[in-house]
């Protein structure tokens, strides 16, 4: 547990009772406030674990209302807040209420100050706990998508999904153009579901002959085929008790389909030559660049394999599509590039972040690597300039380009606050810092732009 001292709220607007409250609980940092607005702006600037809420607020300091408005704001905004309610004797009904909107606990007035101090250390304890629980989740959900980046809302969207799926044993089916990443969220899954500890096997549909197909995924007994001089175990019975990952799956041979989809349903295998039925336990994950109706339309591909391998289909939207991505990308692996080569770490340059958001990547991720990998190793300065990147630099918008001013002020709001939030690690204190705003504009500002990724 952390050393740092836990920061705590008071939201009560009898001076006195503040000060008794304070004196009472001086192992926290503690601040005050007597109003609801300012309980949510000290809960935005302080963060505090814990809340002491007394439910009579200015403009009604005789009635509750306020007090349990107050409650439910706090809660919609930091759900793991422990809300500590302090009412009167008789306020017994008032405090069960709370409770039920999601309170942690309630003590009554007069306050016993040995009484609260219990209910206060046990309420910390508990936020301390779901917070490293939480913190050792979110590092586990890293790792299994270290290099994944997600600054856009669509590929937000699809780490969430891949997150929800991994648990499950559900058979997934990445679709996206090449190079979008496809292989890289199917060790997402793997990584992040309960075959973890056992091997993920990967096999590229469309790199290994039709004829060879068929013996790398079922395995062959001595003497099958010419050459086959010894028994040999197939990338199914490899990925035993873990992950089987079919790349280009669209590209698989017709007859090959066939004897996958017997597979699939029966979880069995024979050996190329064999005659011994073998059960299998594997999670299959499968991806293609292909459009597979267009496929099975022209009978390219079955129609009852598709249904099979595509129990949930997760799109991946292409770099163009994914708004500022392609600069938070090109910025995570310039980096990798500079470690990787022995070079001072480089940034790029503005017309470098410029041509890199007006170009297309037709190739996306894996084209803007190559890019980048070239520019690090070839750049001369500090800087990394579109020049380096091959890449022309955007040209001037033409008359037919001009948007309303109004338009054009969200959008360049919704770049700025991303752009922030990437350059500081989604840090809030350090983005807002940056763009020369308090907190809580930039709160107001991530509210109107949607922008996620922010801690």
């Amino acid at each position: 547990m952390s050393s740092k001292r836990t920061r705590l709220l008071v939201v009560e607007d009898d001076p006195g009772l503040q000060r008794q409250l304070k004196w009472a609980l001086d192992q926290f940092e503690v601040d005050c406030a007597a109003t609801r607005a300012d309980a949510m702006t000290a809960l935005r600037r302080f963060e505090p674990a814990i809340v002491l809420q007394d439910l009579g607020l200015p403009p009604d300091p005789d009635g509750v209302e306020e007090g349990f408005a107050t409650i439910s704001e706090i809660l919609s905004a930091a759900p793991r807040t422990k809300i500590i309610v302090v009412t009167g004797r008789e306020g017994r009904e008032h405090a069960l209420r709370a409770i039920r909107l999601g309170a942690y606990d309630f003590c009554q007035k007069p306050v016993d100050t040995q009484v609260l101090s219990l209910i206060v250390e046990r309420a910390n304890l508990i936020h301390q706990l779901e917070t490293e629980n939480a913190r050792l989740a979110e590092a586990r959900s890293s790792e299994a998508l270290q290099g994944v980046i997600a600054g856009s809302e669509a590929m937000a969207k699809v780490c969430r999904l891949i997150q929800k799926l991994a648990p499950t044993q559900a058979t997934v089916l990445l679709l996206g153009e090449s190079g979008t990443g496809k292989e890289r969220l199917a060790q997402a899954l793997h990584g992040l579901s309960d075959r973890a500890s056992k091997p993920m096997v990967a096999i590229n549909c469309a790199a290994i002959p039709e004829n060879l197909l068929e013996s790398e995924l079922f395995g062959y007994e001595r003497g099958a085929f010419t050459g086959a001089v010894k028994r040999t175990i197939g990338k199914i019975e490899t990925a035993d008790g873990g992950t089987l990952f079919l790349d280009e799956i669209g590209d698989m041979p017709l007859p090959l389909q066939a004897k996958l989809l017997r597979f699939l349903q029966e979880r069995a295998i024979e050996r190329v030559g064999g005659r011994e039925v073998i059960q299998v336990d594997v999670r299959i994950i499968a991806a293609t660049h292909r459009d597979l109706h267009a496929a099975i339309a022209e009978k390219t591909f079955r129609e009852d394999l598709f249904y099979r391998i595509s129990e949930v289909a997760v799109t991946i939207p292409p770099l163009r599509e994914r708004g500022s991505d392609s600069v938070l990308v090109a910025n995570f692996l310039l980096q990798q590039a500079c470690r990787r080569n022995g070079k001072p770490l480089l940034k790029l340059a503005p017309d470098a972040v410029a041509a890199i958001e007006q170009y297309t990547w037709p190739g996306n991720v894996r084209e803007l690597e190559n890019r980048v990998n070239a520019a690090a190793i070839m750049a001369e300065g500090k800087m990394v300039t579109a020049a380096d990147l091959n890449l022309q630099e955007p040209a001037t918008a033409g008359e037919a380009d001009i948007l309303p001013l109004r338009e054009v002020r969200q959008r360049a709001e919704v770049a700025a606050v991303q752009r922030a939030l990437a350059i500081t690690g989604g840090n809030i204190s350090k983005a807002a810092e940056l763009l020369g705003v308090t907190r809580p504009t930039l709160y107001d500002l991530m509210g109107r732009t949607s922008t996620p990724g922010a801690k």
